[in-house]
């Protein structure tokens, strides 16, 4: 490689070519086609080694293999998985990479359904690693780029009726993997679903949902903004409200507002002679006030974890149906919050997000670690050429995941130094979407951000950013504002081996003071990828660069079933408590944020010598957020007891959820009866 020489395709720093405008993610009901399924396959070690005219309807791919797509073509056979932690498995020169870039060609014959409608087609990537050429019916369409981001391209002049081939030539590296530089498995492919959609003339382009909640008055406000072809309007059929998505705000008596306790969505249809469109919108403000992140007037407190999208069977090309399972897991296990580490997952995943209830940092797909490991290098994220590549990152996200309201905050990225192109990305955040809060750690000054965050950083600190008592930085001016931001620790419990450890000590200081609002556990899951009848990690596929295993660091094993960890996050984040009170009582105190305790029944049971004796339901008056009360001990009739007397209270869920069903225990307590309880 040679800075001298001119960049190739696939090494241009603005790498879309022929991409069109980013937009929301939504369901409508205009034509679609999922070209997702077997497609021929065939791998390269080089671009110099790769078949010409893979495009053309008369090449012959006879020789070729079957690939599902989506998917990551290393665990199919073809190649060998690298996992790093933070270096780059490739040499340094930015633009550039490596000659020997394995090629993944790509072809799928398909045929137009008869009764296609006519008008504009676009078809839509939802991710390619690392960017891809994309061919049809033998005329080039353009180059996607952001591995874990959408791109569309017009095909209206290309699309014909029968039969058509779509060629996609995927480059395992690009210009491009100099920003995504994760701490996970680098597995190429076609990972995420295609779609062919019809585009109606006068349809729906994009739309946006700002929706609103006063929680002093109990009033929503509501406002849609439609690009389209011809006027478009609104209806929320369940207060029977109707207007135009011309970006006015309208205001909405008595709704229910979101939040990740009590995640009521309504449904909202938005139309135009040629088009509607199906959203669920959660009526809720996020604000920064007095110091804190608040949610329709409310301090809210981040039980949270790290999620990366990885399964051990499939890589990167999680299947829908256990994204959904591991998300229900999460919540049975009191876990309410999700840093997507670090890049937006599957668009189909944020709904489940405002389905379940949860808090989400969605962040950008930016990481340049590998920079701080070498010297003489300009960060991209410090270097103007690279501001627009930088910039499209963070507004592709916007763009597509705007209308959730579990999405709360926006992240400009991870581990990525910190650079005048953070600027640029936050700049424009603020002007697109001044609804949310931005996020992002490297920026210690808290310059282009509105929360402070920190990674490990120990319970010490914790305590003197609760007091605002921590070490000062350099710039007094930015030093009083970063004060009085909302502190979070984007990544904290570090999963791997013995670990997590001290959580509650971690919980008591989140609850303790009002700015230290929780955080993030490293990680969700194990990275692992299985293989021969167990799990493999970085160096078990031959790969002379890697991380060992420091990928295994997750509070559920690579099949995702819940680790001797996850147990104990489970207790730590109860947002119920019950320990034992004053003069033998017991004592149970709310810790939920918005919810009453009215959707729990509280269960007990007596144990002699690890034998149940006796059981019943205790009679708990509801407790408001925050609230405590002090109730009698359930009292034991009969002879004296010859063994250790425990008494066992559990909070169970008094009716189903779409995570769990009823008699899900939240949280419970185990008291000593020697100590005092009635027995």
């Amino acid at each position: 490689m040679s800075a001298r020489r001119r960049p190739r395709l696939h090494e241009e720093i603005d790498l879309a070519k022929g991409v069109l405008p980013a937009r929301a993610w939504f369901r409508t009901d205009a034509a679609s086609l999922d070209l997702s399924g077997v497609w021929r396959f065939r791998l390269s070690p080089s671009l110099e080694r790769a078949p010409e005219g893979v495009e053309r309807l008369g090449f012959d791919d006879s020789s070729w293999c079957d690939l599902p797509v989506p998917s990551c073509w290393q665990l199919h056979g073809h190649g060998s998985p690298i996992y790093t932690s933070c270096a780059y498995p490739f040499p340094v020169d930015p633009p550039y990479v490596p000659d020997q870039n394995e090629i993944g060609d790509h072809r799928l014959v398909f045929d137009l359904p008869d009764n296609w409608p006519e008008g504009p087609v676009v078809i839509r990537f939802d991710g390619v690693d690392s960017c891809g050429q994309v061919w049809l019916n033998g005329e080039e369409l353009g180059v996607t780029s952001g591995s874990r981001l959408p791109s569309e391209f017009e095909v209206s002049g290309v699309l014909r009726a029968g039969r058509n081939l779509l060629a996609v030539r995927v480059y395992q590296w690009s210009s491009g993997s100099y920003l995504e530089d994760q701490d996970a498995w680098r597995l190429p492919g076609v990972i995420r679903r295609v779609q062919l959609v019809h585009r109606p003339k006068g349809g729906l382009d994009d739309v946006a949902v700002w929706p609103g909640f006063e929680h002093e008055s109990g009033r929503g406000s509501l406002r849609v903004e439609a690009r389209s072809g011809q006027p478009a309007t609104w209806h929320l059929p369940a207060l029977d409200l109707s207007g135009r998505a011309d970006g006015g705000n309208f205001f909405v008596p008595d709704v229910e507002p979101w939040s990740a306790e009590r995640p009521f969505l309504y449904d909202l249809r938005v139309t135009t002679p040629a088009e509607s469109a199906l959203l669920r919108v959660g009526f809720r403000t996020v604000a920064l006030l007095g110091g804190c992140l608040r949610v329709n007037g409310r301090r809210v407190l981040f039980r949270g974890v790290n999620r990366h999208e990885h399964d051990a069977n499939f890589g990167r090309a999680v299947p829908f149906r256990a994204a959904r399972d591991e998300l229900a897991l999460m919540k049975r296990h009191n876990i309410n919050a999700v840093r997507t580490s670090h890049y937006p997952p599957d668009p189909r995943v944020l709904d489940l997000f405002d389905e379940f209830g949860f808090w989400v940092i969605d962040e950008a797909d930016l990481e340049t670690h590998g920079f701080d490991l070498v010297s003489g290098v300009t960060n991209p994220t410090d270097d103007p050429v690279w501001a627009g590549a930088c910039l499209d990152r963070v507004v592709r996200t916007v763009e597509r995941d705007k209308n959730h309201p579990s999405v709360i905050v926006w992240s400009l990225g991870n581990e990525s130094s910190v650079g005048r192109n953070h600027g640029v990305m936050s700049e424009w955040v603020r002007q697109r979407d001044p609804s949310r809060l931005v996020h992002y750690e490297r920026d210690r000054d808290c310059r282009y951000v509105d929360i402070y965050s920190r990674m490990y950083a120990p319970h010490e600190e914790v305590e003197m950013v609760g007091k605002r008592t921590e070490v000062p930085t350099s710039d007094p001016g930015l030093d009083a504002r970063r004060r009085m931001l909302p502190f979070v620790l984007c990544e904290y419990g570090h999963a791997m081996g013995n670990g997590p450890g001290g959580l509650a000590d971690y919980q008591r200081l989140f609850e303790k003071y009002p700015r230290c609002q929780g955080g993030f556990i490293w990680e969700w899951a194990d990275q692992a990828i299985a293989r021969g009848g167990g799990y493999r990690y970085g160096g078990d596929f031959g790969e002379e660069l890697h991380s060992g295993n420091f990928c295994v660091d997750g509070l559920v094993f690579p099949d995702k079933t819940p680790s001797p960890a996850l147990a104990e996050v489970k207790k730590v984040f109860a947002p119920v408590r019950i320990e034992l009170g004053l003069a033998g009582t017991l004592r149970v105190t709310n810790h939920y944020d918005f919810s009453t305790t009215s959707k729990l029944r509280f269960l007990w049971a007596m144990e002699d010598g690890g034998i149940e004796v006796a059981a019943g339901e205790l009679a708990v008056k509801e407790l408001g957020p925050g609230e405590a009360t002090e109730i009698p001990a359930p009292r034991m009739p009969g002879r004296p007891w010859d063994g250790e007397r425990w008494l066992n209270v559990s909070a169970v869920l008094g009716e189903p959820t779409p995570w769990a069903d009823a008699g899900h225990e939240v949280a419970w307590g185990q008291i000593c009866c020697t100590e005092g309880v009635n027995a």
